[in-house]
């Protein structure tokens, strides 16, 4: 095959039905098409299906073409002549006009053998178009597990009821232009909002809550959107108040800042010094009482929290993202998580208080971990979900302070400085590094931290291998807000029996480009790590639940021998 054909094919097995529909209006002799490409496929399959057992491929295969692809995957010395046995079944799949379906199987096939198990660490719902049908997908992948990023604990929040994080969530939507995910995607009515931001704002032109990065408005729709942005942001800053001054223990009162406010003035007074506002326009705001909410405000809230909580297509995701996602995981020697473990200064585990108790490290994890789970049922749970998000504290927000007021309003850009956590300090540091993995109880010789969160600056020559290799910093801007300011779409970890590799990747532009110009996300590949002796299957986890397993197998049959257990009749 030459590299044009290689290409081809490879675009076959990504995207099948697809690419099959383009061939068919190209092709003049599809039936000398569908041949060649079985064949080729055929034996990508047997390349992909050759590390893994009989049993585990045979679990893989697709029902309907079971038997068949195990025929021609599984060497048969038993035939003489192979060759013309293969062709007979090829022959007969294409003369029985199955052809079309056995590509796509073989293809969806061979994407389950390359990828056995796949990790994500967090942040689904960070900003890009279209999370309802990236977690559609996701719940048809075969083996998946993910570590909850910050912003996919906000739309849990939202899921749940919490009314900061539901204003939040409608906000970021606003904000780059992706409203279509609420109303679209999920079936959420923001026509309440919308009303209510044309009363409020109608002559008012919004020019601080512009919409961000490409999005297919025309003037009308921009107009509507940017005045829903202002109006929800400006419940959003309500409802936060109110949250902080109920919950003084979260220690976060500093971000309640309408009150700081001289709205006679349009300024603003942090931490001793004055700035004039952007924006000094707030038809709904009481300067007296300025975190009520007014009257048609409570209305609109009270139908968006009705909105979340009923759409059941958004509490499946949710769901969904509760039984295969944790705060961190330990797979394999690697210890994931999505953001970062809270530090002091001098690199001690950070203490920090939950309600009544303090945690630090793991035992903070987990901790949060539970509020997660039970974020649903009590308001402490729900009110925990928005501190995730974006508390100092959280380890998945990792940074003194979320500066969205002083983003929006002050155009000093001191103001918008968000410091991360001193943990970030300490990422090319063996004893800091050494001392996570025995808090988290990681054991092993080849151990890893496998770190998202931050975006890594690739163009600026920042590098994602990190402690001699033993932290692997790998988000980097699958979310288009950050890839101006690194430079690629996003880091890829590939971990297998003989290493580990990243992949850094370039700005994918659309599948429609994919599948007619056969252009593949081009990427940049690192190797982290090559293992002299290849690893085999009684070196990972999956391994030591087998050991376990044959020594309590052997202990049973030991216990028949000696007459210990007696067989009943």
């Amino acid at each position: 095959m030459n590299k044009q054909e290689k290409k081809s094919l490879a675009t076959l097995i990504y995207y099948p039905k697809e690419k099959i529909g383009l061939i068919k209006k190209q092709e003049t002799d599809m039936e000398e098409w569908y041949k060649i490409t079985l064949y080729r496929l055929i034996e990508v399959c047997k390349k992909a299906a050759s590390k893994y057992t009989r049993s585990k491929v045979r679990k893989a295969l697709p029902k309907d073409f079971a038997y068949v692809i195990e025929e021609l995957i599984t060497e048969r010395w038993d035939i003489t002549d192979k060759e013309s046995y293969y062709e007979q079944i090829i022959c007969t799949i294409i003369d029985i006009g199955r052809a079309e379906e056995f590509i796509i199987a073989l293809s969806e096939l061979i994407q389950r053998l390359v990828v056995d198990h796949l990790h994500i660490l967090g942040d689904i719902y960070d900003r890009g178009p279209a999370p309802h049908r990236i977690m559609d997908k996701l719940e048809t992948y075969h083996s998946l597990d993910v570590q909850w990023g910050n912003h996919d604990i906000l739309w849990m929040g939202a899921a749940a009821g919490q009314e900061c994080c539901i204003a939040t969530v409608i906000r970021i939507c606003a904000r780059y232009g992706n409203l279509d995910i609420l109303e679209d995607g999920y079936g959420i009515n923001l026509l309440p909002l919308a009303t209510f931001a044309l009363t409020y704002y109608k002559d008012d032109a919004c020019q601080c809550f512009k919409i961000k990065g490409n999005h297919q408005l025309n003037p009308v729709e921009q107009d509507l959107n940017m005045k829903m942005h202002k109006a929800i942001s400006i419940i959003q800053f309500k409802l936060e108040g109110q949250l902080l001054m109920r919950r003084r223990e979260f220690g976060m009162a500093d971000r309640a800042l309408l009150d700081d406010i001289d709205y006679s003035e349009g300024t603003i007074r942090l931490k001793g010094k004055e700035y004039k506002l952007l924006d000094s326009y707030f038809p709904t705001i009481d300067a007296e009482n300025p975190y009520e909410l007014s009257r048609e405000e409570k209305e609109v809230v009270e139908r968006l929290v009705s909105a979340f909580v009923s759409c059941e297509k958004l509490q499946n995701h949710i769901q969904f993202l509760l039984k295969k996602g944790s705060m961190y995981k330990i797979f394999n020697g690697n210890l994931l998580y999505h953001g970062c473990i809270p530090m002091n200064e001098d690199g001690s585990l950070k203490e920090v208080q939950i309600y009544e108790k303090s945690y630090r490290g793991k035992a903070l994890y987990d901790v949060l971990e539970c509020y997660v789970r039970n974020g649903k049922e009590k308001e402490r749970g729900k009110d925990m979900l928005w501190y995730i998000w974006t508390s100092p504290n959280s380890p998945l927000f990792g940074k003194n302070k979320m500066a969205t007021f002083e983003r929006y309003f002050l155009a000093e850009k001191e103001t918008h400085q968000e410091i991360k956590n001193p943990y970030y300090n300490f990422l090319e540091s063996e004893e800091i590094a050494e001392r996570i993995f025995e808090e988290f109880q990681v054991k092993g010789e080849e151990r890893h931290i496998v770190n998202g969160h931050v975006p890594v600056h690739h163009t600026s020559g920042e590098s994602p291998i990190k402690c001699k290799g033993k932290i692997l910093v790998i988000d980097g801007g699958f979310s288009k807000a950050y890839q101006k300011e690194t430079g690629i779409a996003g880091y890829t970890l590939i971990y297998n029996s003989w290493g580990m590799i990243l992949a850094a990747h370039e700005p994918f532009t659309s599948t429609q480009d994919a599948i007619t110009k056969e252009s593949d996300i081009l990427s940049d590949s690192i190797l982290v790590k090559r293992v002299t002796e290849r690893k085999n299957v009684g070196a990972t986890d999956t391994g030591a639940k087998l050991k376990e397993r044959i020594a309590e197998l052997k202990e049973l049959l030991d216990a028949y021998r000696n007459g210990l257990l007696v067989e009943k009749l």
